[in-house]
């Protein structure tokens, strides 16, 4: 794989940002496009992207959830018609895509962990523009896999641990919702398995999720609990918040498929996210 080249689409973002910095850690052929110098929406950067590498990872996508609810063109140009575009030029080229999409895909409704064969059912705008790219992929039968990863956490985005840890030192109390059960991510770990994703090039469709699950609220209480701040924490609905975009209240992935591929190891939540909270103290 030290050979082949590797174009890293919305590579300044939270989860593009340790990919890229991953790939030069461990000296392979990356380069990162994203704004304002590189556009997806624009099919002569989607080829300048393309023709420059073996492997796309594409990580550029409209993420604003309660935002989609408004604003659903931009979003589905930038999740689904830029994406096809894209697909479509890695067919002709014969190359391989590793395309990142979301727990968002489902309505959250299912008592049992989410599946590759369960079938989506978007809540939101976010959702729809992300499955819609999702489609777009497999429609165009260029040599893809895609993931769909959820709650993620990195140092160079806006999170859930960054907003919770904000709002604690705002005000001294927190009502964080408890109906709402996922894994938190590090973007850390998900680099480290997109490039072994990218050194094995399977196909298909996986999910990938920290191991284990926990609610919102817990997972503020984990953090708290952890970095000794002291903060009149109480649990409360999704419903109490009205917010634009409708949530899913199960996000969990059942994660047996892509654990079963060679080199793969899953880390639980409690351990990701003990270790970038080690790092916001240190």
């Amino acid at each position: 794989m030290a050979k082949e080249k590797i174009a890293l689409l919305g590579g300044n973002g939270m989860l593009g940002t340790d990919i890229a910095g991953l790939c030069t850690k461990n000296n392979l052929d990356v380069t990162v496009f994203d704004l304002p110098q590189w556009d997806i929406t624009v099919d002569e950067d989607i080829k300048k992207a393309v023709d420059s590498a073996d492997i796309i990872i594409n990580c550029a996508a409209y993420t604003n959830v309660d935002l989609a609810e408004s604003q659903y063109d931009l979003a589905c140009k930038i999740n689904a018609q830029a994406v096809a575009e894209l697909a479509e030029m890695i067919r002709k080229n014969n190359k391989y895509l590793i395309h990142i999409s979301t727990d968002f895909v489902f309505d959250g409704q299912s008592s049992e962990p989410y599946k590759e064969t369960d079938a989506p059912n978007p809540i939101n705008a976010y959702g729809r523009s992300k499955l819609a790219g999702e489609q777009a992929v497999i429609d165009s039968r260029c040599d893809y896999c895609i993931v769909r990863i959820q709650w993620t956490f990195g140092h160079a985005g806006n999170n859930f641990v960054k907003k919770v840890i904000e709002r604690a030192a705002n005000i001294k109390n927190v009502k964080v919702v408890d109906d709402q059960i996922g894994s938190p991510t590090a973007t850390t770990e998900a680099a480290k398995i997109l490039l072994q994703l990218a050194k094995q090039k399977p196909k298909g469709l996986f999910h990938l999720a920290a191991d284990g699950f926990v609610s919102r609220y817990q997972m503020a209480q984990f953090i708290f609990d952890y970095l000794k701040i002291q903060v009149d924490l109480s649990p409360c609905k999704t419903a109490d918040f009205n917010s634009p975009a409708d949530r899913p209240l199960n996000s969990r992935f059942n994660c047996d498929k892509i654990k079963s591929l060679s080199a793969i190891n899953i880390p639980t939540w409690q351990d990701q996210l003990t270790s970038f909270l080690a790092q916001l103290k240190s």
